[in-house]
């Protein structure tokens, strides 16, 4: 559970910072025998920072539970 905890806290520090991704993909246009036409599609995923704020609080509370059975 700790590992799932600390992935929460870097999943939720990497949101807050970069508050979106964006990559380009190759489609095919036009494939007609010796003419080929491609194209780059931009696409953006967009990081709530709600996600990132509640997934730092899950982790640091999965941190905190994993310390307070592994103390008893």
């Amino acid at each position: 559970m700790r590992i799932l905890g600390i992935l929460l806290v870097l999943f939720g520090i990497v949101a807050l910072a970069v508050p979106s991704i964006s990559f380009m993909t190759t489609e095919r246009a036009i494939d007609a025998g010796f003419l080929k036409i491609d194209y780059q599609k931009p696409h953006t995923i967009v990081l709530n920072p709600l996600v990132g704020i509640v997934a730092v609080i899950a982790g640091v509370a999965i941190l905190f539970a994993s310390r307070r059975t592994n103390a008893a």
